[in-house]
């Protein structure tokens, strides 16, 4: 009696605690949005952001299924991390679990399969409807559900809505991030969830405003940040990270880019620029807010009065070098129009730039300011030259005619050319004529001065007045 007596408490002690610690692996506790103390979301230009999303969670102590909900759709549940800020020793993750499969009529349906459910129909009758309800066990739903009511099999039984008693446990209303948890501190706790989601990007748009002397220019810059991850972040803190980030998987073809206007004034620049390992970092000195299919601008930085320089250019052919040209009318040539100007402080400039699409104004007559072309820049770091092809001048003409082509024995020829250049604008211009003549090659005579830009090509700077014409002649020889 003594033993038994003994035993009894002993036993009693560990259904207590097998009882306790069955309930403490059946807690489940729900946090959403409402829960965050600090969300912060850094975009990068190749599709994808990392997000930062601390809350303020009561936790039970022992095992607890903790359900993350507000986060965005296109999470990479490979790159999710969570930990405890509070107590990051006593909160261990034991498994984590993306769920995805969201409720809706027919996901519902289908969880439905092998169970009993009802179906209401709403006939008329005596010039009035009424619903007549039918219990039906639904056998599949493959292409059509199949209904078993009473002994009979039916498909294409109509209904018009379908009456479920519950809701099955394993569909979410919205992706749900769900952690099993090992806690071993009860109550408040500062928890951090981060993770990368896909697209979301962002690029760079710039104006630039040339005065009327074409000397100087305005450049405005913007992001426009595209959010399509399945999520909206309010009141965030916003980075942006430039550069050419390394990923296992190539990245998702960038949004369309959007037209931006001109614009007579920007507001102060609203972003730091600081390095990051290779890559420049962007931070928005304010919060923000992101919604999920939404399109951001947000001014990125006002520079006036930046020293500029127009410049035309003629390039050549490599073909022209091999042969002798057919005889004939001279041959046109577009003369391009380039704005150059230096990325530097000194020039009220001095940040690096992120790659994107510049797209440049000018003022007519009546002041009112008009589109006159746009070019694409890569990343450009500060002290670099800026070089925008707006397109091909209208009042300038090249015409080009090979005047004498000699082949001096096996491997060597001689090769002369003509170019007319003819300006027909009320100013003087400088025609920059780029000619890449291959293999070893000597220069015997020129009209005006050239200098060697590469192995094998030739610059020749040619002064053209107010309307007129300069003919540059050169006679070069080829060792091929």
């Amino acid at each position: 009696m003594r033993k038994t007596s003994c035993v009894a408490p002993l036993i009693a002690a560990i259904l207590v605690s097998t009882w306790a610690a069955l309930a403490r692996a059946q807690s489940t506790v729900t946090s959403t949005s409402k829960d965050q103390k600090e969300l912060a979301v850094t975009v990068y230009n190749s599709n994808i952001a990392l997000v930062r999303d601390v809350r303020h969670i009561h936790l039970p102590e022992g095992t607890i299924d903790l359900r993350y909900m507000d986060i965005a759709a296109q999470v990479n549940p490979a790159t999710v991390h969570m930990v405890s800020l509070t107590a990051p020793k006593e909160l261990n993750v034991l498994e984590q679990d993306y769920e995805y499969d969201l409720l809706s009529p027919e996901k519902l349906l289908q969880k439905y399969v092998g169970k009993e459910l009802t179906l209401v129909r709403v006939i008329s009758e005596n010039n009035s409807t009424k619903e007549v309800p039918v219990k039906a066990l639904l056998l599949a739903d493959n292409e059509g559900p199949v209904w078993k009511v009473g002994d009979e099999i039916i498909t294409g039984m109509g209904a018009d809505r379908y009456v479920f008693p519950d809701l099955p446990e394993n569909l979410y209303s919205k992706p749900t991030l769900v952690w099993l948890l090992d806690n071993r501190r009860a109550g408040e706790q500062t928890v951090e969830a981060s993770y990368l989601t896909n697209q979301m990007n962002w690029n760079a748009d710039y104006v630039l405003t040339v005065h009327s002397d074409q000397k100087s220019a305005d450049l405005n810059g913007w992001v426009t940040v595209v959010n399509q991850s399945g999520a909206s972040f309010n009141n965030a803190q916003l980075q942006l990270v430039a550069g050419q980030l390394n990923r296992v998987t190539p990245p998702a073809p960038r949004p369309q880019q959007f037209a931006m206007k001109a614009l007579a004034a920007a507001p102060p620049p609203q972003f730091e620029q600081e390095a990051l390992s290779e890559y420049h970092l962007y931070t928005l000195e304010r919060r923000t807010n992101i919604q999920n299919n939404e399109t951001k601008q947000i001014s990125l930085l006002d520079a006036a009065g930046a020293a500029i320089e127009k410049v035309f250019e003629v390039d050549g052919q490599s073909y022209y070098f091999l042969s002798a040209q057919s005889p004939g009318e001279p041959v046109k040539e577009p003369v391009k129009v380039f704005i150059k100007f230096k990325n530097a402080e000194a020039n009220s400039l001095g940040i690096p730039l992120p790659e994107g699409t510049v797209r440049v104004y000018q003022g007519d007559s009546k002041g009112r300011v008009q589109f006159i072309g746009e070019d694409r820049i890569d990343h450009t770091p500060k002290d670099e030259t800026v070089s925008l092809h707006i397109g091909n001048a209208f009042d300038v003409v090249a015409e080009r005619k090979q005047t004498d082509y000699q082949r001096l024995g096996s491997h060597n020829v001689e090769v002369e050319y003509e170019i007319s250049l003819r300006n027909h604008k009320p100013e003087p211009i400088t025609v920059l004529v780029n000619e890449p003549i291959g293999g070893e090659w000597t220069m015997l005579s020129s009209t005006f001065k050239y200098e060697k830009t590469a192995a094998f090509a030739a610059q020749f700077t040619v002064p053209v007045a107010a309307n007129s014409e300069a003919v540059l002649k050169y006679r070069v020889r080829i060792h091929s």
